[in-house]
């Protein structure tokens, strides 16, 4: 039952689209992740994802149009939504998965996927 600091855990990595463990509620962890650029267009097919923005400016690109965050905002991607996150600046966002959620979801596997995570 510790404490944590979210800015002290974010100074630990420099690294984009790179989730890392900072706690966990049952069956979900709380990833904390640096955004830039553009991610894929995925889907999960059996889990909800949660991102709230602690820094920084969030766009979540779906099919249909796209929704843009700020710090203090969040938004829920239902399952199987197909979505694609991006950043134009370096953005800083709090995640709530299910463990064992693949970062990529349904896409092809690359250089941004994900399947262990560092717990910092």
């Amino acid at each position: 039952m510790d404490k944590v600091n979210i800015a002290d855990k974010f100074a630990t990595f420099d690294t984009h689209w790179d989730p890392k463990v900072v706690g966990e509620i049952d069956d979900y962890e709380v990833k904390l992740v640096k955004l830039q650029g553009d991610f894929v267009w995925h889907k999960h097919d059996h889990e909800d994802e949660m991102f709230f923005v602690v820094e920084g400016t969030l766009e979540m690109a779906f099919r249909d149009g796209a929704v843009t965050l700020g710090p203090g905002e969040m938004i829920v991607v239902p399952k199987g939504i197909e979505h694609k996150p991006s950043a134009d600046e370096e953005c800083r966002v709090m995640l709530f998965e299910r463990k064992g959620v693949i970062n990529t979801g349904d896409a092809a596997e690359t250089e941004l996927t994900r399947r262990t995570l560092e717990r910092i």
